[in-house]
């Protein structure tokens, strides 16, 4: 009775999850890990679970997604990167963010109705607000000849 009594003991010790009794345990590696990815891709599944987007999730559907998501923040937050240096600044602003979604076509046509909060406007002025362009070739025909006269030092030679 003694040994059925241990082998029950042994069984029935609980999280030693097919390891032997007290034993050093593994060090857990993430799904994030796993995909070489720096979004939390756990998290989004529970995201996806509890949003009641299916009634069935896969496994590799958050891995896509997180992927999906950190190209995206990568690449808007490259785009505001060059913004702020173009800018002089070194701190990310709305107004950086604004401009590089704007300006790049694709991230445009994604967040085209979307508005960033104290992102301003893209810098814009309508033709017809412009100047005229025969009142600017004029003021150059009036001054060319000036500038064609020779210098006393030419006309000496």
């Amino acid at each position: 009775m003694d040994a059925s009594s241990t082998a029950a003991g042994a069984k029935g010790k609980k999280g030693a999850a097919g390891r032997k009794a007290g034993g050093p345990r593994k060090k857990s590696v993430t799904r994030s890990v796993k995909a070489g990815l720096q979004f939390p891709v756990g998290r989004i599944g529970r995201y996806l679970k509890k949003g009641r987007y299916a009634q069935r999730v896969g496994t590799g559907a958050p891995v896509y997604l997180a992927a999906v998501l950190e190209y995206l923040a990568a690449e808007v937050l490259e785009l505001a990167g060059n913004a702020a240096k173009d800018n002089k600044k070194s701190r990310i602003i709305p107004r950086h963010l604004l401009l590089a979604v704007r300006n790049d076509e694709e991230l445009g046509k994604l967040l085209a109705g979307v508005t960033i909060a104290h992102g301003g406007v893209l810098p814009k002025i309508h033709s017809v607000l412009l100047p005229k362009k025969t009142a600017d070739k004029a003021a150059k025909e009036h001054k060319s000849p000036k500038k064609t006269a020779k210098s006393p030092k030419k006309a000496k030679a």
